[in-house]
């Protein structure tokens, strides 16, 4: 009882260990070494310059997301303080409330220049809104991938009746205007846990963030997964599995799952950028995050009032934001050749 994905991993291990089982002067070593999938992963994976570029600028903007706090310490500043109010730096702003230095106020201590009309730090307002947009969006897409799999997978596995009522749901869930909703319904679940007279505390507005994204964010995954578990389960090796009196959560566990990694994973990495622009978008429409955390999307909304004067302020965050989208998305295209060596790429 071999499945596609031990077939397919045997096969290619023997091509590589063919492959350097030969020296370059044509002389054969004394044995081959077999090797696991994830080290065949792992190994195509390498090859892949793109991908490891890539997964070095993730890492690297979750490490900077994660030490916000202690580089906005070396560098001494914060982005709560309205710079501009302070009588160190009484010519921060022009009369027009603007950054009164060139490209938006850059200087030996404000790196990234100031923020208009208040003159907080944008260098540490970029930090604090890269970390609190990454792992907000790290939770959204943990749940979201959690849920889909989870219903796809009952959908996919159980079929008849299952099947055609968690099909209806999702497709219930997926007729709704994703960004309108957003809108509408973010004041509705902030309401819920606090009164609209009193101010709502950030971490209710996280928590009504992911709650709203979270209930609009699984559909896609759990089509997918439904799609590749109904292809799987009438397989050969699912049917002896069957036959040998495997229990049904070992099947799925067993035979099933680990066929449906790749596309889980390559979904996954899709996902996670998806979230942050959705986060940055609930933030720019005045729904998300609102004075004074930091937060991408809120640091949009500033830079689009005062375009026309200053758009040094958007120049910092818009090449944040897009590096790490297009290096999450080519990850994600490399994490699927590294899984498929059939693609090709």
């Amino acid at each position: 009882m071999t499945s596609p994905v031990e077939a397919e991993d045997a096969q290619a291990s023997a091509a590589v260990d063919e492959e350097t089982g030969t020296k370059a002067d044509g002389k054969e070593t004394k044995g081959h070494t077999g090797r696991s999938p994830g080290q065949l992963m792992w190994a195509r994976f390498k090859r892949d310059r793109t991908g490891v570029v890539c997964a070095w600028v993730v890492i690297a903007y979750f490490a900077i997301a994660l030490l916000a706090p202690v580089i906005s310490w070396l560098y001494g500043k914060d982005p709560y303080t309205l710079y501009a109010l302070e009588p160190d730096y009484p010519f921060l702003l022009d009369d027009f409330e603007m950054p009164a230095g060139s490209f938006g106020g850059m200087s030996g201590e404000f790196w990234f220049g100031v923020e208009p009309v208040v003159g907080r730090d944008v260098f540490t307002m970029l930090l604090y809104g890269m970390r609190t947009s990454l792992f907000m969006a790290l939770v959204i897409t943990a749940l979201s991938v959690a849920t889909g799999v989870l219903i796809g997978m009952v959908s996919g596995f159980f079929g008849g009746k299952v099947d055609y009522w968690l099909g209806r749901a999702t497709d219930f869930f997926l007729a709704f205007p994703s960004q309108l909703f957003f809108i509408a319904f973010m004041p509705i679940v902030v309401s819920l846990f606090v009164d609209p007279a009193e101010e709502t505390p950030t971490y209710i507005r996280a928590v009504a963030i992911v709650l709203v994204m979270w209930f609009l964010g699984w559909m896609g995954m759990a089509r997918l997964v439904r799609s590749s578990v109904l292809s799987l389960r009438e397989r050969e090796f699912v049917e002896a599995a069957k036959v040998s009196g495997a229990s049904r959560w070992r099947i799925v566990r067993k035979e099933i799952l680990p066929n449906i990694v790749t596309p889980i994973l390559v979904q996954g990495t899709y996902m996670l950028p998806s979230a942050i622009l959705s986060i940055a978008f609930l933030s720019f429409v005045g729904v998300g995050f609102v004075e004074p955390t930091p937060d991408w999307g809120r640091m949009f909304a500033i830079g689009a009032k005062n375009y026309e004067q200053n758009p040094t302020y958007m120049f910092f965050p818009g090449i944040a934001l897009f590096v790490f989208v297009l290096a999450f998305n080519l990850l994600g295209d490399s994490v699927r050749d590294a899984f498929d060596p059939k693609t090709g790429r």
